[in-house]
């Protein structure tokens, strides 16, 4: 029998071991396979012997191709990441990967959309859908995102378990990180909609949200739909399946709710990740500020 290769291994480990999600493996797979094609890696003592000067030549590489400094950040984690795995496989006495830092990269504002905007778009995917269950199923995600705060994959990795959802809902998140969020009525009552006229049988152990030939609904095709409906209703293109879940966090915060109980609502690891919605909030209120002052309106 064949032993896996180095590349099987490391995306084996990605998967079954840290759970990572199919993303998430299939971006640091794919980073990890760019460096050994480039440099000629097949087993894993030839990856824990990098050093930093062969990461940093590879990388300057990548970004002469035209890398940006975002995509380059996550190619250095990606690539830290499987020399850390490398060295802890080969036993090597030094286990860190090499330190490198990776390029600054300036934190853009999340644009939500205003509660009128989400409502309206989870109603035009519902009329627009090819289906009358299809267009049910795609409100309720929608509102899922925008009425709990789920990730995407969060909401499309439910199991029909859930079933009948009561006033709150355990999501499995990244890292998988438990958390529990308050479903609203309007969310509940869409989602069981949806199960009502769901054609196939929602068994507990099988997805909730169901493509056209039954298997998982993948996020693609929620991207697609949620496109149709911004174009539609002239929205403007930011206004995607993921900033349903920014428009969330950023009304709750304009209605007081504090920063420790946002984080754990988005199931955020850091606080840090939950303070760019203060920017938000501050550009909102600036916003408000330069259209009410007299001085302001005046220049």
């Amino acid at each position: 029998m064949r032993e896996p290769s180095v590349l099987e291994r490391w995306e084996q480990h990605l998967a079954v071991d840290l759970r990572r999600s199919p993303h998430t493996v299939r971006a640091y797979g794919t980073a990890a396979r760019r460096l050994a094609e480039a440099l000629g890696l097949a087993t894993f003592e030839t990856v824990a012997g990098l050093d930093a000067g062969a990461v940093r030549r590879h990388l300057a590489m990548r970004r002469s191709e035209g890398l940006s400094n975002a995509s380059a950040a996550r190619e250095l984690s990606a690539i830290k990441a499987f020399i850390r795995f490398a060295r802890a496989e080969t036993g090597a006495a030094e286990t860190d990967a090499p330190r490198l830092r990776g390029p600054r990269i300036k934190k853009g504002l999340p644009r939500p959309v205003t509660p009128d905007e989400a409502i309206g778009l989870a109603e035009r995917i519902e009329s627009d859908a090819s289906e009358g269950w299809v267009g049910a199923r795609d409100r309720a995600v929608v509102l899922l995102l925008y009425g709990a705060g789920l990730r995407v994959a969060e909401a499309l990795s439910l199991s029909a378990d859930v079933l009948p959802l009561g006033e709150t809902l355990r999501v499995t998140g990244k890292g998988r990180k438990q958390r529990v969020v308050p479903i609203l009525p309007q969310v509940r009552d869409a989602v069981d909609a949806y199960a009502r006229v769901c054609p196939f049988t929602l068994q507990a152990d099988e997805p909730l949200f169901r493509g056209v030939k039954g298997g998982r609904l993948s996020q693609g095709m929620v991207q697609k739909a949620t496109a149709r409906a911004r174009r539609s209703l002239g929205l403007p293109e930011t206004a995607t399946p993921h900033a349903m879940r920014h428009s969330f966090a950023t009304h709750l915060l304009g209605e007081g709710a504090d920063l420790r109980s946002l984080q754990e609502l988005l199931g955020h690891a850091s606080l840090g990740s939950t303070q760019i919605y203060t920017r938000v909030d501050a550009a909102k209120m600036l916003e408000a500020y330069r259209g009410a002052h007299p001085r302001e309106r005046d220049d």
